[in-house]
């Protein structure tokens, strides 16, 4: 809190004073003040891209753990990413049980750039610790096929999940994965680090139910490329799930990480349909630039569409922080019957 803050500028305003000061006073002192604050203020991490490293080897090797191959048990191949198979398997550290794992793998024939680019993924989900994070385990980058191992979820991507599993699930369950989305992406922005790309397809589910947020493979260097804001690596930008001002200007910002969660909610309350259904792209652009909104989800209660709608606010300093929504959607798990007036679907 800001009050905490003043206390700590106020103590090292009084480590200066009597910082040349002689005697025991000023090492018990500074012992006293440099306790208080590791403790009272852990340092706050911010994220740092990797495209800022001269050698991009330097972030790999800072922010990801190299693994040797003997470590690694390949069982399958359960999913093709942009740079080669993702597979299931096994890996076993010294002195630790077996765990299961998903490997992405680098196919054969990559240029430096395709290299450079598929182990900047690990480069960024390293930086980042949180239960609603995928966790990076580390890298296999001495031996080929070049590998980034990360813990292994069982359920797969949230928008199959829920095709699978439709209407199998109680409401407070489904505010319980959007609540662990929102805690994930709260994390992230505290981080000072915008998704850009935050979708059900990129959100994946452990066998417990938590969703954790994954993919950060999208390029986030926008501003010295005036088409990037229209191809990234894997394609056209994700029009559907994102921000009217992202779309137009280039605007990537936690507002618009905003945007495209109230997105991710439509698909959970909808148990996975695709958004604006079979309107083209540009159809979508133009909709929504006249203001045209995502109805409700059949059943959907009428307290988790007014947050939807609050999140696709037309200005982005109206839509509220994920801070705001993790403790909206608190509310309502501890109060389930403000989940019973539901949306009138009709419109649909």
């Amino acid at each position: 809190s800001k009050l905490q803050y003043f206390f700590v500028i106020v103590l090292i305003k009084i480590f200066y004073k009597y910082m040349f000061c002689e005697g025991p006073g000023f090492s018990i002192l500074s012992l006293s003040l440099a306790l208080f604050i590791t403790v009272k203020f852990p340092a706050v991490r911010t994220y740092i891209d990797p495209h800022t490293y001269e050698d991009p080897n330097q972030a790999i090797h800072e922010f990801a753990k190299e693994i040797d191959v003997s470590c690694i048990t390949i069982e399958r191949v359960i999913g093709a990413g942009e740079f080669g198979e993702v597979c299931s398997g096994l890996l076993r550290l010294p002195g630790k049980r077996e765990i299961p794992v998903a490997i992405k793998t680098l196919k054969a024939g990559y240029t430096e750039k395709q290299r450079r680019d598929f182990l900047g993924e690990a480069s960024i989900m390293g930086q980042f610790e949180h239960p609603n994070i995928i966790h990076l385990k580390g890298v296999i980058t001495k031996s080929k096929p070049v590998m980034i191992i990360t813990e292994y979820m069982e359920n797969g991507s949230l928008d199959t999940f829920l095709k699978k599993n439709d209407g199998q699930f109680t409401v407070i369950q489904l505010v319980g994965m959007l609540r662990g989305i929102a805690s994930g992406m709260r994390y992230l922005s505290e981080m000072g680090y915008v998704h850009r790309d935050l979708a059900a397809r990129n959100i994946l589910v452990n066998s417990n139910l938590v969703c954790k947020v994954s993919d950060f493979g999208l390029s986030r260097v926008l501003e010295d490329d005036p088409e990037a804001a229209y191809t990234t690596r894997g394609g056209k930008i994700p029009i559907r799930w994102t921000a009217p001002e992202a779309i137009a200007y280039r605007k990537f910002t936690s507002a618009s990480d905003v945007w495209s969660y109230g997105i991710v909610m439509w698909e959970v309350m909808s148990y996975g349909e695709r958004p604006y259904w079979e309107m083209s792209n540009q159809d979508v652009i133009k909709a929504v630039e006249e203001n045209y909104r995502l109805p409700g989800p059949m059943d959907c209660p009428t307290a988790l569409y007014h947050l939807m709608m609050d999140c696709w606010q037309k200005d982005r300093n109206s839509r509220p922080k994920f801070e705001e929504i993790v403790s909206l959607l608190d509310k309502l798990i501890r109060n389930p019957s403000s989940l019973k007036g539901l949306v009138n679907s009709s419109n649909r």
